[in-house]
């Protein structure tokens, strides 16, 4: 089979009438000379002229190229942040690359051990668990990194955060004055950032309404549908007084109120239901489900505009940006 003759800077060189080093000049955006840019443009286009990333990227140590890695690209909230990055990053001409860890925390340092190599200018990395090693990683980057979650103030980077501590209680002082009085929580694993986190505002909101924690009334899962499905299943038939559930983020509460439809209660006249993460799949659920959002398109579009201020050169200290939580409530919880 012939191999398809690939066009190169030479022939664009020669049907502009230019020089190759005038070539690369005016590709890289490194001359002034608009009558010679307009003449290699054309050339470009004529002969089928595609630059190759590589070489210019061992060139200009320039890929045009940004990473994100996040848990799961199939979770809705993740997908809310690409939304919202990937235009950001177009409208000056970068590309996303995506890359899904599965909450792996090798994988992760893998991704920050493989920024040496020069495949992309920047990542946006939004991990479950922070560990000493992440820590470690991320103080000296080979390049610019914003990190969506939760980090000690002194690591050295930009970090875009959701205050779900605040969240989780929000939700609960709303079930409460929506008549619960034996609110259930559905958390996701307790050694990631946002299970403690929301752990932690689920315990909050009970105290501030008066009500005694109680630890029987709390499951784990792993943030996906069917784990909320199983846990739900698990304590309402153990504890079936239980007149409210909080899951830790939207897949669970849906999980949670599959389950409750299974044992034949109903949403939200015998038990209220309401999710976290505020995603289009709430408010697509039969009944529409109640929940917190964390701001997941907000926290997508300043990661992005952190980092190309980074990019751009700006060599100011690290910022940290909280974004405030909100209540959305639907049918589930009223």
């Amino acid at each position: 089979m012939t191999q398809r003759h690939r066009p190169t800077i030479h022939e664009v060189a020669k049907v502009a009438g230019v020089s190759i080093s005038s070539v690369s000049r005016a590709l890289n955006g490194n001359t002034s000379n608009a009558d010679m840019v307009a003449r290699v443009n054309a050339a470009v286009q004529e002969v089928g002229y595609v630059p190759s990333m590589v070489a210019q990227s061992l060139k200009t140590r320039h890929t045009g190229q940004v990473a994100f890695a996040m848990e799961d690209i199939g979770n809705a909230a993740y997908l809310e942040m690409v939304r919202r990055i990937q235009p950001t990053l177009r409208e000056v001409g970068y590309r996303l690359l995506l890359h899904s860890t599965g909450a792996d925390a090798e994988d992760e340092l893998g991704v920050l051990a493989s920024l040496s190599q020069n495949y992309v200018d920047g990542l946006i990395l939004c991990p479950l668990r922070v560990t000493g090693r992440h820590v470690e990683a991320l103080r000296h980057p080979a390049v610019p990194v914003v990190v969506i979650g939760l980090l000690p103030d002194d690591v050295p980077v930009d970090n875009v955060r959701a205050d779900s501590r605040v969240g989780a209680r929000m939700a609960v002082e709303h079930l409460h004055e929506a008549g619960a009085r034996r609110i259930a929580f559905i958390d996701g694993p307790l050694d990631t950032v946002p299970g403690r986190a929301r752990h932690d505002g689920y315990r909050m909101g009970l105290e501030a309404c008066g009500l005694k924690p109680d630890d029987h009334l709390i499951r784990f899962a792993d943030f996906q549908f069917e784990g909320g499905r199983h846990s739900a299943r698990d304590l309402l038939t153990q504890h079936p007084d239980v007149d409210a559930v909080l899951g830790a983020n939207d897949l669970i509460a849906m999980g949670a109120m599959h389950a409750l439809r299974e044992l034949g209660r109903h949403v939200p006249g015998d038990v209220r239901v309401v999710g976290m993460d505020d995603t289009p799949l709430a408010a697509t659920s039969f009944p529409p489900m109640s929940s917190v959002s964390l701001g997941s398109a907000d926290r997508g579009r300043i990661a992005a505009e952190l980092l190309l201020r980074r990019l751009d050169g700006d060599g100011s200290p690290p910022e940290r940006v909280t974004v405030p939580p909100s209540l959305t409530i639907r049918e589930s919880s009223r």
